[in-house]
């Protein structure tokens, strides 16, 4: 197997503005894996504050050879194989699980969501994230998301402004909402007290509300919070996943952080065992890593897989996309175009 790759800068239509941090733009290395006359596609979407950037991601792909590994793929072997050859860095290696699944499907003749038991029929509905901003800028975003179809809206929260902004969303639209604080709150009582504004509000669920390291906090929220917590950051690979029971009551699972779609279906079989719901999210993608995300999609209670419509330079087609849900199609692989 051969792995070729390259440099792209996925430029996004809006400035990116969660609790801590802000960008205009994201780094993603392409990569393609060509196994007899058959090619891969995966990407690593390499936002800065997970570690990662296109040096990291180079050298890693350096060290890489896949020639020992042979069709069927056995993807336990493979995983162990790049975690041996360096710890973290999970967004490129997330990127050649991708291609080595679409890769599979290719080969097969077969969609990748039938190597997980995914059925298209039990797609949940996907959000269209909406990043802190000027209420006029928010107003914009929303228009986009009405004009795509959305159904559900997820909002960034963690600054002092968050009850404004939501007032300027519920000004304009009465769609379901979830916020994501990304561990912006400090205050377990004044979180709760928020949490209750929130319900009010038609929010559905609350992302990693507190900072990771507050356990205590995070837990005792959970506990009495209206409407489901769900851990993020918190929330990285597959060992993390039953410390997240009795903390939160869901988790989200983000390919970038997971090295790809084989540990993410085992986080979500890990889960239901620790009693979690689960998010499937994802950072600023292309259509690769969307589709690879809407793939598992329908084995997860909620999705936020709306990458394509953030951005302004996907170089693949949008993915089919109806009435606020990812339409699976009976094309081989991931069904990239």
């Amino acid at each position: 197997m051969k792995i070729t790759h390259k440099a792209f800068e996925l430029e996004l239509k809006y400035p990116f503005t969660i609790a801590k941090f802000s960008r205009t733009s994201t780094p993603l290395m392409l990569i393609e894996i060509n196994y007899e006359g058959f090619i891969g596609l995966g990407e690593a979407s390499m936002v800065p504050y997970m570690g990662e950037s296109l040096a990291t991601a180079t050298a890693f792909l350096k060290k890489v050879n896949l020639s020992p590994f042979s069709y069927p793929f056995n993807m336990d072997e493979i995983m162990a194989y790049l975690d041996e050859l360096a710890p973290g860095q999970p967004a490129i290696k997330a990127a050649i699980d991708i291609a080595l699944h679409d890769l599979s499907g290719k080969i097969a003749q077969q969609p990748c969501y039938e190597f997980f038991g995914s059925s298209p029929d039990k797609m949940p509905f996907t959000t269209f994230t909406i990043g802190i901003d000027e209420p006029d800028i928010i107003i914009k975003k929303i228009n986009d998301a009405l004009a795509d179809d959305f159904k559900l809206l997820k909002i960034k929260l963690g600054r002092n402004t968050d009850k404004v902004l939501i007032k300027t969303i519920r000004s304009v639209t009465n769609l379901p909402l979830y916020v994501d604080a990304n561990q912006g709150w400090t205050d377990k009582h004044e979180g709760l007290e928020m949490a209750y504004w929130l319900k009010e509000q038609g929010v559905l669920l609350i992302e990693q509300p507190m900072p990771k390291e507050d356990i205590e906090g995070n837990a005792w929220l959970t506990a009495h919070s209206p409407i489901p917590t769900v851990g993020d950051e918190a929330v990285q690979r597959l060992a993390d996943v039953e410390k997240a029971e009795g903390i939160y009551h869901g988790i989200n699972i983000k390919l970038m952080k997971s090295a790809g779609m084989h540990e993410a279906f085992k986080m979500i079989k890990a889960a239901r065992k620790h009693h979690l719901k689960v998010l499937i999210g994802c950072m600023s993608e292309t259509s690769i890593a969307t589709l690879a995300g809407a793939a598992l999609a329908p084995l997860c209670d909620w999705a936020d897989l709306d990458g394509p419509f953030l951005t302004s330079n996907n170089p693949y087609q949008t993915p089919k996309f109806i009435g606020g849900k990812y339409i699976l199609e009976a094309k081989a692989g991931l069904g990239i175009t």
